[in-house]
């Protein structure tokens, strides 16, 4: 009998700590709420030592999937499955979702469109084992994006839309704390006290003009707020077919020095800003960071 109670009285505790642990809120809050034009089909909790996170175009070879870059990271998260609405596209999706990450700062780590990403299928059934993800390959594309977030955590978003057979178009986002941010390849967050880039293309060779909007003017207020802060600028210039190296790097310079100009205007003074000129001679994969552009980060004092 003595026995019997014990076992009931265990039974009754695991039977509490399981509804306790399922009425619990989740401890994973998602920075970026969902596209607003779109219903939300599902929502599930990501947590796993080793999810798969791929940087480069997807094939299958012998029903095992591969990528030239692919990593496996430590995190926990939500992935979101959801349905555009008729009155919008899954590119308004996509620019929703970008948009988002400029306003955090986020560097894109990869991206590719239509076939180049590899088969939709595999996509939707082996990469998300998501069924209803599985469309079009000319119709899909793909992002993974990473930022610094609050209490200094490494968020990563993935984000993949597509248009199926049946011309519904869906969207699969995941939003994801990472554990170990050095494993993320092209990402070099982890200071908190450099914010940026903000990357602003420039076009001209007398005179520039910048594509440098109020987002990013606001923004760059609000970091060199902060006493001490010092704002750099890294210049960078293509080299074309026929120009000489030092032709190019003088270039960069003039860009730098007409940017720090405009700055000076309305968010800081010539001697808060440092300018470093690069021109061609460093190159990223990142399709963000192409061409004739200055990129701005602000160092905060320690």
């Amino acid at each position: 009998m003595m026995g019997n109670s014990t076992a009931l009285r265990s039974y009754i505790s695991a039977c509490v700590l399981l509804v306790a642990w399922c009425l619990a809120p989740s401890a994973f809050a998602a920075d970026i709420t969902p596209f607003p034009k779109a219903s939300l089909e599902r929502e599930i909790p990501i947590v796993s030592s080793g999810h798969r996170v791929l940087l480069s175009p997807v094939r299958e070879i012998s029903n095992r999937i591969r990528s030239d870059t692919m990593v496996r990271l430590a995190v926990d998260g939500i992935g979101q499955l959801m349905q555009v609405n008729a009155d919008s596209s899954r590119a308004e999706a996509r620019e929703y979702y970008l948009s988002e990450l400029k306003a955090r700062d986020a560097t894109i780590l990869y991206r590719c469109e239509g076939r180049s990403c590899g088969r939709s299928n595999v996509w939707a059934n082996q990469i998300f084992e998501q069924a209803t993800l599985y469309g079009r390959d000319t119709d899909q594309d793909y992002l993974v994006a990473a930022y610094q977030g609050a209490n200094d955590k490494t968020r990563l978003v993935l984000v993949y839309t597509v248009t199926r057979g049946n011309n519904r178009e869906h969207v699969w986002v995941e939003q994801l704390n990472v554990a170990d941010a050095s494993k993320l390849p092209g990402f070099s967050g982890g200071s908190s006290r450099i914010r940026g880039p903000i990357i602003v293309p420039w076009t001209g060779g007398v005179t520039f003009q910048f594509d440098y909007n109020a987002n990013d003017r606001g923004r760059l207020q609000e970091w060199m707020s902060e006493p001490g802060s010092e704002l750099v600028l890294n210049s960078f210039s293509t080299l074309g077919d026929d120009q000489s190296l030092e032709s190019a790097l003088e270039q960069a310079r003039q860009a730098a020095d007409s940017l720090t100009d405009l700055l000076a205007q309305s968010v800081v003074s010539e001697d808060r800003v440092t300018k470093i000129v690069i021109g061609p001679v460093i190159t990223f994969e990142n399709p963000a960071r192409q061409g004739n552009r200055v990129e701005i980060k602000v160092v905060s004092q320690p």
